[in-house]
């Protein structure tokens, strides 16, 4: 190996994380994600509400991504896309998908397996007029998203007659400049599971996950386990 290049097997760092304890967490997975993602976002990490969204084919052939999470809940953690993306396509097949909140810079990681759902078109149309006048246009842009275009040219091209299609009002208000794409919506991840991982030193860091008893949609409770590290 070229001694210039960093050799990531002796990359390493202890973790000093507080303790995460059962006695000490809320019986829902859900208010204890609340009180983490506030941490994070007070901490002024970039891009504190990136996920990485793993989904597979219909035979399991496994793909991830990076993507943005948009709203969570009791009833789960939202995202938005091209229903024709690769991610849309492998959502239609096998809606299944696992999240995973790389938080490391406060030692934390929270990994969520579940079902997954679209959301509904009026719930897509509310946020997608809260999304500026240009990635609106880009959303429309990206109509074939994961399909292969000849250059960039192309987007841009293409991103100018759409611009022209439907131009920012100028003045007041221009939610309703651009229309929502049929092509373009949300998805909810429900959890089945959600793991929260504390860094530790020695390696020997805090693992729970809740693990939801009952079936989606009826009444359930959340039952907790500690993991090895």
């Amino acid at each position: 190996m070229d001694h210039s290049t960093p050799d990531p097997a002796r990359l390493r760092r202890s973790y000093e994380g507080a303790r995460l304890r059962e006695q000490a967490v809320p019986a829902e997975p859900l208010t204890l994600f609340a009180a983490w993602f506030a941490d994070v976002a007070a901490a002024d990490l970039p891009e504190p509400n990136a996920m990485v969204l793993a989904t597979a084919t219909a035979d399991g052939v496994p793909d991830a991504r990076t993507v943005l999470l948009k709203g969570y809940g009791a009833a789960g953690f939202e995202f938005f896309t091209n229903y024709t993306s690769a991610k849309g396509r492998e959502l239609d097949a096998n809606p299944r998908a696992a999240l995973v909140f790389p938080w490391h810079a406060v030692r934390r990681q929270v990994r969520v397996t579940g079902r997954v759902e679209r959301l509904s078109r009026e719930e897509s149309a509310d946020y997608f007029r809260t999304r500026p006048y240009g990635s609106r246009i880009g959303a429309w842009t990206s109509e074939h998203q994961s399909g292969v275009i000849p250059d960039d040219a192309y987007l841009a091209d293409r991103y100018a007659e759409l611009e022209a299609r439907w131009p920012a009002p100028a003045e007041g208000d221009d939610a309703d400049a651009v229309p929502l794409p049929d092509f373009w919506g949300g998805y909810r991840v429900v959890p089945a599971a959600v793991e929260f991982w504390q860094g530790r030193p020695n390696r020997l860091h805090d693992r729970l996950r809740y693990e939801r008893e009952g079936e989606a949609g009826e009444e359930h409770s959340w039952r907790m386990v500690r993991l090895s590290p």
